[in-house]
């Protein structure tokens, strides 16, 4: 499926845009390991990139909800304390946005991760202003990764027609296509293998900035 007429990109942000993996694994193991989880007991925690909290929580770990959403609550407190130290783009990724942009395209980001964090990540990065619209969740019961996407498209006014979600888990493909959308899955960010993107119905999988930009608009 060619990409290069879609006028509309919307981006995921956890490993897609930013290379948050670190710092997310990080504060995680640190506040699961306070909270009681043995070590052994932790796996692997890129596990925990992509799906939204406090459900991943319950998903990874089969938490009760009401104690994923206190693991979340500690969570939070300390990842906030945090900077874009942990939560830098991905080299390339400025550039990027920016021949998108030169290309005509509308560039947004739709997120599991709370709208206002997302805002300030991508303001701490210096590329807020080149983004069109920026949707993240602002409740951690009601919203869904589909109802983001659905949110950019409207705040931008186009249609599903003219868009492409860009995503590194199965969790993006999935919602992309529960809208109506296809997805470029991306490898750069190491937070999926090639065969989860695969199988959940990418349409495109690049494993560098620049092969997602030739995807996106040719060159």
């Amino acid at each position: 499926m060619d990409m290069i007429d879609r006028r509309v990109i919307v981006f995921d942000w956890d490993g897609t845009l930013a290379d948050t993996m670190g710092g997310i694994t990080s504060v995680a193991r640190e506040v699961l390991l306070a909270w009681g989880m043995p070590e052994d007991g932790l796996g692997d925690l890129s596990r925990l990139v992509g799906p939204p909290f406090p459900q991943a929580y319950s998903t990874v770990y089969g938490l009760s909800d009401e104690d994923a959403a206190e693991v979340t609550r500690l969570y939070r407190i300390r990842y906030e304390q945090g900077g874009v130290r942990e939560w830098p783009v991905f080299p390339g990724i400025p550039q990027l946005l920016e021949d998108l942009h030169h290309a005509g395209k509308l560039v947004a980001v739709a997120s599991s991760k709370r709208h206002k964090l997302v805002v300030r990540q991508a303001g701490d990065n210096g590329i807020l202003d080149a983004l069109d619209a920026v949707v993240g969740k602002m409740d951690d019961d009601a919203a869904t990764k589909e109802g983001t996407i659905v949110r950019v498209i409207g705040l931008l006014e186009a249609h599903v027609e003219e868009a492409v979600m860009v995503g590194d888990r199965n969790l993006d493909v999935w919602a992309a296509a529960n809208v109506g959308i296809p997805c470029v899955g991306v490898l750069y960010g190491k937070t999926a293998p090639r065969k989860e993107l695969e199988e959940a119905g990418a349409v495109a999988i690049a494993e560098t900035v620049g092969e997602l930009r030739r995807i996106l608009i040719g060159v």
